[in-house]
């Protein structure tokens, strides 16, 4: 592996991404920085919501997960898939049209209550920060295991260069980047999976190849007969787990309308689906070829090293300099929406709410994670398996608090709150026992691994049975807020977007967002 071409790509992918977000520094007002003003076409959204959301995760956990445990692990794609199918149905539509900036602000607009907000503002920041950490985690591993980097170099890489694209601009600017950075990723993934697919069906012979498949047996995931279960638990933490993640949520604020929002999910379903056979051919063609790579702690670098394992010579190193390049775009697009939405929740709830204020708060949602990501010794959890359990966090709190919020009228600010803290505490504990190494093989260890199957029916229930407790507490305006939030825009005042109109205001005398989008 030459350490040149990778340094080189490394720092080609930086570069990129400092130069397009360069075109971010238009932006100048609220909206520009919280939705860039609302104006984001579907197709450029549904390459941003792409590049943001293939992490680390999707980029290297997927394929070494493979490698390691079989084709169980293919559910990892498909439910990171199948979860916009479900947030298409039940959300994208309603949630743009709610007029609000943040998860936090449809919470308080929906049901009026200021705890209810502080509640939500502190979830957001929770899984934001859990998501970037394995981030920057994989960005260390990266640096590492192909230029012999020290551990701590790619997560300071990282963090400043996204620091600097969401200070500039923020959504605007981001949006941009990430939607580059997806087609880098694609790209960067795809042609050496090509190159590598050639080599195993003999139609390419590169000099020194030696493409003998090795016999390997996956290990059993666990030993008490809990793999159906682990099973079934991860599908819903993936299924549901999208539509919690707040960078995800956010996007779909900066659509122009709710039928946009509906045609950035149906875009990003088709782009997912390409980019998922990706991850898998890695995962088949490890298995065959250099089973070796997945041993120890080593999961994820099976991406990183198996081209130059196939490919050997200037051609293997040119494809791993690509794949190396893909990787920290991964890296870069994830963390710029992370960090964008936890610097939403942090301005509006802590330091302002104006530019001044997001640029600040951008310092904190940036600087946070990395000390860290720093701090935090190797848990020996793979990055798929760490992102899975944020996702279960993510289902345990947000899913409920937007489907029943959407959905039904008697939701109540106890019942939400409720909910909230039961699901989404009981699956952030369960992570951090998991992360520090609690549970064992049997089936408490599994059923902390693996909370999304119990922790996501708890949150339900607990925030129908208290919102049904507590039924003196509807809003009043419960029932014109979910008309809003159903009826297209087209048939309200004429097809003016009240949201929108009220963006304008705030961009013309750059002033704090309201706290009460609906009013």
């Amino acid at each position: 592996m030459s350490a040149p071409q990778n340094l080189t790509a490394v720092l080609l992918v930086v570069l990129a991404t400092v130069a397009v977000g360069g075109y971010g520094l238009r932006s100048r007002s609220t909206p520009d920085f919280y939705v860039a003003s609302r104006t984001v076409s579907p197709l450029r959204n549904a390459a941003a919501v792409s590049g943001e959301y293939l992490s680390a995760a999707s980029y290297l956990g997927i394929a070494g997960l493979v490698v390691a445990y079989g084709s169980t692990m293919l559910w990892y794609g498909i439910g990171y898939t199948a979860g916009y199918l479900v947030l298409l149905v039940l959300v994208a539509a309603p949630l743009r049209r709610s007029g609000a900036y943040t998860v936090s602000d449809f919470a308080e607009a929906r049901l009026g209550s200021l705890g209810v907000r502080r509640v939500a503002t502190v979830f957001v920041v929770v899984i934001g920060w859990l998501y970037q950490v394995p981030q920057l985690q994989g960005a260390g591993l990266a640096l590492h295991t192909t230029l012999g980097a020290p551990p701590w170099a790619g997560a300071v890489l990282v963090s400043a260069v996204v620091l600097v694209s969401v200070i500039a601009g923020g959504m605007r600017s981001v949006t941009l980047v990430q939607a580059f950075q997806f087609w880098l990723k694609l790209a960067a993934l795809a042609v050496p999976a090509i190159a590598l697919l050639l080599v195993w069906r003999g139609a390419w012979h590169p000099a020194g190849t030696s493409a003998v498949a090795a016999a390997h047996t996956a290990p059993v995931r666990d030993d008490g007969g809990h793999q159906m279960y682990s099973l079934y638990s991860l599908m819903v933490a993936t299924f549901l787990g999208a539509m919690g993640l707040p960078h995800v949520i956010a996007r779909f604020y900066t659509n122009p309308d709710g039928r946009g929002a509906r045609r950035t999910t149906v875009g990003v379903l088709g782009l997912l689906g390409v980019f998922y056979l990706l991850p898998e051919v890695y995962g088949g063609l490890g298995r065959l070829f250099a089973p070796g790579l997945a041993e120890g702690n080593r999961v994820d670098t099976v991406v990183l090293l198996l081209p130059g394992r196939l490919v050997p010579g200037a051609v293997g190193q040119l494809l791993t300099a690509m794949v190396v390049a893909g990787a920290f775009a991964a890296f870069l697009s994830t963390c710029s929406g992370l960090a964008l939405s936890v610097a939403a929740v942090l301005s509006q709830d802590v330091v302002g709410g104006d530019v001044r204020g997001f640029r600040k708060a951008s310092a904190v949602a940036v600087v946070a994670p990395c000390a860290i990501a720093l701090l935090l010794s190797e848990s020996g959890v793979s990055v798929a398996h760490e992102i899975g359990l944020v996702f279960s966090v993510a289902a345990s709190t947000f899913c409920p608090l937007l489907v029943l919020g959407i959905w039904w009228r008697r939701l109540t600010a106890p019942g939400a709150v409720s909910g909230m803290l039961v699901g989404g505490g009981s699956a952030l504990a369960s992570a951090v026992l998991t992360l520090l190494g609690v549970g064992g093989p049997g089936w408490t260890g599994t059923l902390l691994a693996e909370p999304a199957a119990w922790s996501v029916p708890a949150a339900f229930l607990t925030m129908v049975g208290v919102s049904l407790a507590t039924r003196s507490r509807v809003p009043a305006g419960a029932s014109v807020m979910l008309a809003r939030l159903h009826v297209p825009e087209e048939l309200v005042a004429g097809g003016v977007d009240h949201s929108a109109a009220e963006g304008d205001r705030s961009s013309r005398d750059h002033s704090r967002p309201s706290r009460h989008p609906h009013r």
